[in-house]
């Protein structure tokens, strides 16, 4: 049997002292704590507001922003008031990565599972189901199969000590929680709110969960899976379909289709059959990250090269679906580093990496001039909705409001807390 131990290393801290020949070093290691995959969801539950630490997805439901912190779980963000948006509540989920919302119900994955919670109360929310390794492709945790048990989060332990000195070292290290070595609010004058939003939320560009027909759907590196959610609470397991093509990122349903983002293009399913989507037509392009959204007889599609993805193409794609089995290409506008895209009527709005939200005029598709950029900020998503677009960032969230497009500005931020 293996046994458990630390599998961080602490790397001194140097700070030389006043007293002659003497050095404290201080270090900073992270301590894993291990639960069995029970006791992982049985923790599943609220706690209070905490820190925004790694924001990945983002949906928006009436006026509450479920805002998923990476392996962690996910905020609950009362956006009543725009200008001056709270917290009020963080469910952890260890595990979860992507979220989408049914009604009163929250589906997210918990690692392999996929947990289903009613969130009628945000703030007291209670676990209805989970079904188990639908999501075989995420690991769970640090699992060790001789002892049954994961890592289930990693604690920060500081210490001390001095000792004489027989070098001038200095320095200012330590290890982030997964194990890499690092160095160590805006307010408006007005406010505002959502008036509401439909049955389902609004999710951002880069989900992986999506709700159409009372279905669920999810994208995994290289396949799509199907979950009836007629009785919303209680989620069963339909099918995966073989999407014979790897690298698939995002996945956006619209009408009666799926529009697919993958590295190497998008790919439309047809979901007039919910529980067996059917290919119909492909837009391939180079190697590139690849967020998609549709809307009308166009789809637009941000290819960002020069990360995992591959590739070095930097640019929006617009492409003419009107045709769903043969799509074409319309235009293609060079971008700085896209990622995540939202449109609200004629205004397209696009995550343009470094250089922030920029607010495109897409009209005219073969004509898309640029309207404005807010800049400062290093963008990754967005949702755009009645006036005011929400911004994931790397620092923080920023709330921005365009109903005046030309004076788009940032009206409030949610910092994200710094190591």
């Amino acid at each position: 049997m293996k046994t458990l131990r630390y599998c961080l290393l602490a790397l001194p801290i140097f700070f030389v002292a006043c007293m002659k020949d003497t050095v404290k070093e201080s270090y900073s290691f992270y301590r894993p704590v291990y639960q069995t995959k029970d006791e992982v969801k049985a923790g599943i539950k609220n706690s209070p507001s905490t820190s925004i630490t790694n924001p990945g997805k983002i949906v928006l439901m009436g006026n509450y922003l479920f805002l998923n912190d990476i392996d962690k779980g996910i905020h609950v963000i009362d956006l009543s008031d725009i200008s001056n948006p709270q917290k009020i509540a963080f469910i952890y989920i260890p595990g979860c990565a992507d979220l989408a919302i049914n009604g009163n119900n929250l589906y997210a994955d918990c690692y392999t599972d996929l947990v289903t919670i009613d969130i009628s109360d945000p703030k007291n929310i209670s676990v209805k189901q989970f079904l188990n390794g639908v999501f075989p492709h995420r690991y769970y945790g640090a699992y060790t199969a001789d002892t049954g048990k994961v890592i289930q989060k990693w604690v920060k332990v500081d210490t001390v000590i001095s000792r004489r000195m027989s070098g001038g070292v200095s320095g200012n290290f330590e290890f982030d929680a997964r194990g890499l070595m690092m160095w160590s609010s805006f307010r408006a004058s007005t406010g505002g709110s959502f008036a509401g939003t439909a049955a389902t939320g609004i999710a951002g560009s880069t989900a992986r969960f999506g709700l159409q027909q009372s279905r669920l759907y999810t994208v995994s590196h290289d396949d799509l899976k199907v979950f009836n959610v007629t009785k919303a609470d209680e989620p069963v397991y339909v099918k995966k379909v073989d999407l014979n093509q790897g690298g698939i990122e995002t996945l956006f349903p619209y009408r009666n289709n799926l529009f697919i983002g993958g590295q190497a293009g998008m790919y439309i399913y047809n979901t007039n059959n919910p529980d067996n989507p059917q290919p119909l037509g492909q837009f391939v392009h180079v190697r590139a990250c690849d967020p998609v959204i549709a809307d009308g007889d166009y789809a637009y599609v941000t290819l960002k090269g020069g990360s995992f993805c591959g590739g070095f193409s930097n640019q929006l794609d617009v492409v003419n679906v009107k045709s769903l089995t043969s799509p074409q290409l319309v235009k293609t506008y060079p971008l700085q580093s896209p990622k995540g895209l939202s449109k609200d009527g004629s205004t397209l709005f696009i995550c343009d990496g470094t250089e922030g939200l920029k607010l495109f005029n897409a009209a005219d598709v073969s004509n898309i001039t640029l309207i404005k950029t807010i800049g400062g900020f290093e963008a990754n998503d967005v949702i755009a909705y009645q006036g005011y677009a929400i911004v994931v960032a790397k620092d923080g969230i920023y709330l921005i409001d365009y109903h005046d497009l030309v004076n788009a500005k940032v009206i409030s931020k949610m910092q994200v807390a710094q190591n």
